[in-house]
């Protein structure tokens, strides 16, 4: 019996909804449960892949090729099930469902409204895809109030009508703020988000008060009284200094036992050992490496969360800390600047799109080579390193990306054709761009012998995509000619995947996002690398 926990919040955003949902599906994990985690969004995008990254942070790619949000890494670093298409659904794919059902003439001219067409949509995403999972995890995005919040709201209103008690249970993520001229917490800004979910008609089951400070008895019998809950299912969600110490630090509050007292399970504590393990070599590493990221959306660091979380697992693999610098890639196409660069254990460029920052990246790729500095270049990061090499080894000065516009030496260019599965995949330059890109998961074949073959210890791998432009194959063997071994390539050998330059101590690029796949309890085995690679050189200055 499949049950259903539904995860609201209130009073502001960025309370930490999608760590919850992650830790507790982590929690029922440990008790011996199987869960699946989703994700209902309510704007009206189809998906974030056209988003901006300071409006949303960055694009979770699942295996089967869909853009999600970032949440849905949280959910896999934390419960290691691999998210799918079908885990994060949003109101412009809502709509565009219900549409095309009336323009089929599914509803038999019916008036199409919210109730029940778009909220019949919605229970039916909730519950479709599933395959007897013990609990389902679903987060409602937003902020309970929002008007496009408002059909999730319903759906899941009467799906925990339909389904009783018995299957369903209502958890609500709220805000305990300080404020430091009364001296004291607060707990309205509780209460009015109880109240607002309340006339809606859901009375949750659990609060988790987010708070910086500890919540004394009395106010959490307070907010018990007023909000219509066990004083047992007032949670403390205090800030703790790793999100790894969430998991610990959420069954200690009791969460894990509430949600099983709800449904009538019994059993044992959960074994948290394997969380224990990671906090403690978060908090007593041996040492510390600096890692310069040279990115363009570094002013918000939610663009690279799954990157900053991948280093995090690299330095546990390793026992080190690790420290990043997150630079703007477009300070580095001035003069001097590049010496910020002198004190780092390595670089590391990411992904991106577009020209700007572009030529301080390609500057940062040409420090690393020189300076012999571990090199780590992910999509973009890895089609700027291959100019850089083009530009100052293969004597190619006009080396470019039509990305940039037209060049004389396109090293890097549009992907148009693919193979995907058993068809071909086709786009042009003026086709539309969500969801027209290389996405998902993609098979590799690695050469033996090579660098990369001793990093992942085998010749065949799948890591997932998430890009337009690829290096130009018909350059390989020119940029072989000067040391750039192209040591991964797509089955059919016309996409290159992985380059790495023979004489240096460590530098890798690579078309793909590693970082997706990384997971505190399984570190990806490249950044298990690089991190490795950066202490080597941490040794050496």
């Amino acid at each position: 019996m499949t049950r259903f926990i539904f995860i609201t919040g209130g009073v502001t955003s960025s309370l930490g909804k999608g760590l919850t949902s992650a830790v507790l599906g982590a929690l029922l994990q440990a008790r011996g449960f199987t869960v699946r985690l989703r994700k209902l969004d309510p704007y009206l995008n189809v998906d974030p892949g056209t988003m901006s990254p300071y409006q949303h942070g960055e694009v979770y790619v699942t295996d089967d090729g869909a853009e999600t949000d970032l949440d849905l890494g949280h959910y896999e670093r934390f419960t290691g099930v691999p998210t799918r298409r079908s885990d994060n659904v949003t109101t412009g794919q809502i709509y565009s469902k219900v549409i095309a059902r009336e323009r089929r003439g599914d509803y038999l001219g019916a008036t199409i409204q919210v109730i029940p067409h778009v909220t019949d949509a919605i229970k039916e995403f909730i519950r479709a895809d599933l395959a007897g999972e013990d609990f389902v995890v679903c987060e409602i995005g937003g902020t309970v109030g929002d008007i496009e919040g408002l059909p999730y709201l319903e759906a899941i209103r009467q799906l925990g009508n339909e389904l009783g008690p018995a299957r369903s249970i209502f958890v609500h993520l709220t805000l305990v703020p300080y404020l430091a001229a009364a001296g004291e917490l607060k707990t309205k800004p509780t209460q009015h988000s109880v109240k607002e979910l309340q006339s809606v008609g859901i009375q949750p089951d659990i609060l988790v008060c987010r708070s910086e400070r500890p919540i004394p008895a009395e106010a959490q019998r307070k907010i018990a009284l007023f909000c219509n809950v066990r004083p047992s299912a007032v949670i403390q969600g205090l800030d703790v200094d790793t999100i790894y110490a969430v998991p610990r630090a959420y069954h200690e509050e009791g969460l894990d036992d509430e949600v099983c007292r709800h449904f009538g399970l019994t059993g044992g504590a959960p074994d948290l050992a394997r969380w224990d393990r990671i906090t403690e070599r978060i908090r007593k590493p041996d040492g510390e490496v600096t890692i310069g990221v040279i990115g363009k959306y570094t002013a918000l660091l939610d663009s690279y969360k799954s990157l900053a979380e991948a280093m995090t697992h690299g330095g546990i693999a390793n026992n080190v800390r690790v420290k990043v610098n997150w630079l703007d890639s477009e300070i580095f196409e001035g003069e001097g600047a590049i010496q910020r660069l002198e004190d780092v254990h390595g670089i590391l460029v990411p992904g991106g799109f577009g020209e700007r920052g572009a030529e301080g990246k390609i500057a940062a790729a040409r420090f690393a080579r020189e300076r012999r500095v571990p090199y780590f270049g992910i999509c973009f990061g890895m089609q700027m390193a291959v100019i850089e090499t083009a530009r100052n080894l293969a004597d190619l000065p006009a080396a470019g990306s039509t990305e940039f516009g037209p060049c004389q030496d396109p090293i890097v260019g549009l992907l148009t054709e693919w193979t995907l599965g058993n068809r071909i995949e086709r786009r042009n330059v003026d086709g539309e761009k969500g969801g027209t890109m290389r996405l998902g998961a993609y098979p590799c074949m690695i050469e033996e012998g090579s660098r990369i073959h001793g990093v992942y210890g085998k010749t065949e791998i799948s890591e997932r995509h998430r890009h337009r432009y690829e290096v130009n194959i018909n350059y390989r063997e020119v940029l072989e000619r000067v040391g750039v071994h192209f040591s991964g390539l797509s089955p059919d050998g016309v996409l290159p995947e992985i380059v790495e330059i023979e004489d240096h101590p460590w530098f890798i690029g690579v078309q793909f996002h590693p970082e997706l796949k990384s997971k505190p309890f399984e570190p990806h085995p490249l950044f298990t690398s690089f991190i490795e690679a950066a202490v080597a050189q941490s040794r050496l200055m």
